[in-house]
């Protein structure tokens, strides 16, 4: 247990790589603490909202996992902008498991 590594490609296309996530930490807290252009996390981390919403790079959805029934009802939303590797950075939880993972921020929908 430590801090664990994520990168984050922003709404803007540039890569953002923090190596100090301390376990616990949402994609969503990470994202909205540290500025990254478009995770705004309007309703906080309660899954009421699509506004952390990121694209899992292929090489670790097994290891994230499929979203649940509401998790995927917010997504449903934005199914103009949704891919099979989307989630809600705020369902996303760090974890050993996860150290190294990349997601790309998803371009700005109708919320």
């Amino acid at each position: 247990m430590g801090t664990l590594k994520v990168t984050m490609i922003d709404v803007n296309g540039e890569t953002r790589t923090f190596d100090n996530v301390e376990e616990g930490t949402s994609l969503m807290e990470l994202g909205k603490s540290n500025g990254v252009a478009g995770i705004m996390g309007d309703c906080g981390g309660g899954c009421a909202c699509a506004t952390c919403h990121v694209y899992v790079d292929p090489r670790w959805w097994d290891k994230v996992g499929e979203p649940d029934d509401i998790e995927f009802a917010m997504l449903d939303m934005v199914a103009d902008v949704m891919k099979d590797t989307s989630r809600l950075g705020c369902q996303i939880k760090m974890r050993d498991e996860l150290d190294g993972i990349e997601v790309t921020v998803a371009p700005a929908s109708t919320y």
